[in-house]
């Protein structure tokens, strides 16, 4: 039996796929360092008065084009009118950048469903290829949004960028998972991941004032994400097709066998061959699973139920708040240097991802996901109390930095990565497409909700934001305890089983004659 071995043509093929989830990254992290810059820009396109010191100061420092001139008296008492005026246009600026946030989210979430559809139809490789069009109309939009109006420009140019990630986040992971040997599955899997937060970590060191985070550069620093996307188009030309998507969707034996020996480096890939034949078969013995059939079918009920509150327990947990508003949170604890701090976020946030891909293998998924939102309770409620008592010691500033750190390790240790690990565990071939389909929606969808919201929730609620997130984690971790199985080292019938147990065993034997029936019809 032949060794699996990684190959330098598996290594290139790879590393092109996960530029990819690199611009992914870039795009999540890029918008954050530069949020004042782009704000002030926005109220001088719009010829809104920056009628705060700290915003005239900020713009003048980091911009060399004309103040606004504001049209308000200088009184230090603004008549009424003047200060609902005042009161209006701040209330613009923060739905125009909450839509600068979210707009991307309202792309990932429209393209999640293609994905899969985009990489049967036309190949990976032209589907990754294709995708890349949408990426460098949304890097270009952004990169010349100075020029004109500014705020429709980047808003446009973040909902096509995320498109762009809707699709690439189904296929990605697709094409790795396809083309890496099965001993070495596991660990490629978490490149994709892995590529995602080092993009965000190089966008904020791109973002710092003295690189492209200044006044006259930050529109380049937005549109920079075209250089992957160019570059992973260049090399895409010299990466061999997926052997799967070969065999098993086009049935070109022979095409699929050149595609392996090239990835294997060795010519006998027998193996591979009957591995992907049996996967053929029971694709083609298996029926497809409908998204409704998802949730009127007593068997996939409470899997595909449990599933979305995963997902929507790794969004709501605050997490997304963090990466796209820690500049200002940093700048609410009374962080000198906050830009500095999101830098030293998104550098834990990578080791821990790393760190997480031995982890997930070792413990048990349900222990690591249970682990990572207890800990990251308990950190929300110290970064609140930092935030709450920050007037009285000023001290309390590195107790919230050092719980948002802790909160970001705890996430990638469970919620980050363990929900799109177990989705794909709870359902067989069947299924599993239509669970990954409405898996991904949900998760783009709470992305959406949280990037358009958290402004308005933190000005709200103030310091106490994250007493707010405290609880809706401690919730969310009380779920998973009662209610999520362990499928580590388990086959389907016994995560089946688990759930069965789960539900209660009153309605155990109606499950079961159905479980028989549903066999039946299938092998029918």
């Amino acid at each position: 039996m032949t060794k699996d071995k990684i190959t330098g043509t598996l290594v290139f093929t790879v590393f092109t796929a996960a530029l990819g989830s690199f611009q992914f990254g870039y795009d999540i992290g890029v918008i954050n360092a530069p949020q004042q810059i782009i704000i002030s820009h926005y109220r001088h396109v719009l010829g809104v008065p920056l009628d705060d010191r700290k915003a005239i100061n900020n713009y003048a420092m980091n911009n060399t084009d004309e103040l606004p001139t504001t049209p308000y008296p200088t009184s230090s008492t603004p008549t009424p009118q003047v200060g609902e005026e005042i009161m209006a246009s701040a209330g613009l600026i923060t739905m125009l950048w909450s839509l600068s946030v979210s707009s991307f989210a309202i792309g990932g979430m429209i393209a999640s469903f293609f994905g899969g559809f985009l990489g049967d139809t036309f190949g990976r490789i032209k589907a990754m290829l294709l995708a890349n069009i949408l990426s460098l109309v949304g890097a270009l939009l952004m990169g010349f949004s100075k020029l004109g109006p500014s705020h429709i420009l980047i808003i446009a140019g973040r909902a096509i960028s995320g498109l762009y990630c809707g699709l690439i986040s189904g296929l990605v992971p697709m094409y790795i998972g396809e083309i890496a040997p099965t001993t070495l599955r596991g660990a490629l899997g978490t490149i994709h991941q892995l590529a995602i937060v080092t993009g965000i970590v190089l966008s904020q060191v791109a973002g710092l004032d003295f690189i492209l985070g200044s006044g006259d550069l930050w529109h380049f620093l937005l549109g920079l994400s075209a250089v992957p996307a160019i570059l992973q188009s260049l090399l895409l030309f010299f990466c061999p097709e997926s052997p799967r998507y070969l065999y098993i969707k086009l049935d070109e034996e022979v095409k699929a066998k050149k595609s392996l020996q090239r990835l294997r480096g060795y010519d006998d890939v027998t193996k591979d061959i009957i591995e992907m034949r049996k996967e053929m078969e029971e694709a083609s013995s298996e029926q497809k699973v409908s998204i409704i059939q998802l949730f009127t079918n007593s068997n996939y009920r409470q899997p595909i139920l449990v599933s979305l509150m995963l997902h929507m327990a790794q969004q709501f947990s605050g997490i997304n708040g963090i990466f796209y508003y820690s500049t200002s949170i940093f700048q609410t604890a009374g962080i000198s240097q906050p830009v500095y701090a999101t830098i030293g976020v998104g550098v834990v946030n990578t080791v821990f991802t790393a760190v997480s891909v031995f982890l997930v293998e070792k413990a048990g998924r349900r222990s690591l996901f249970l682990t990572g939102m207890s800990g990251m309770f308990v950190c929300a409620i110290f970064m609140s109390v930092g935030l709450v008592l920050l007037n009285k010691f000023t001290w309390m500033s590195y107790v919230s930095m050092i719980a948002i750190f802790l909160f970001v390790s705890f996430f990638e240790i469970g919620p980050g990565p363990i929900p799109w690990f177990m989705v794909a565990e709870f359902f067989n071939q069947g299924p599993r497409p239509a669970a990954l389909a409405i898996a991904a929606f949900t998760n783009w969808t709470c992305n959406f909700i949280i990037a358009l919201c958290f402004q308005y929730i933190a000005d709200f609620c103030g310091p106490y934001v994250f007493f707010l997130f405290a609880g809706v984690v401690l919730a969310f971790t009380l779920f998973a305890f009662f209610k999520v199985p362990e499928t580590k080292g388990k086959s389907f019938e016994e995560i089946a089983a688990e759930f069965r147990k789960k539900r209660g065993s009153a309605r155990r034997p109606k499950a079961a004659v159905e479980m028989e029936f549903l066999g039946a019809t299938e092998t029918a």
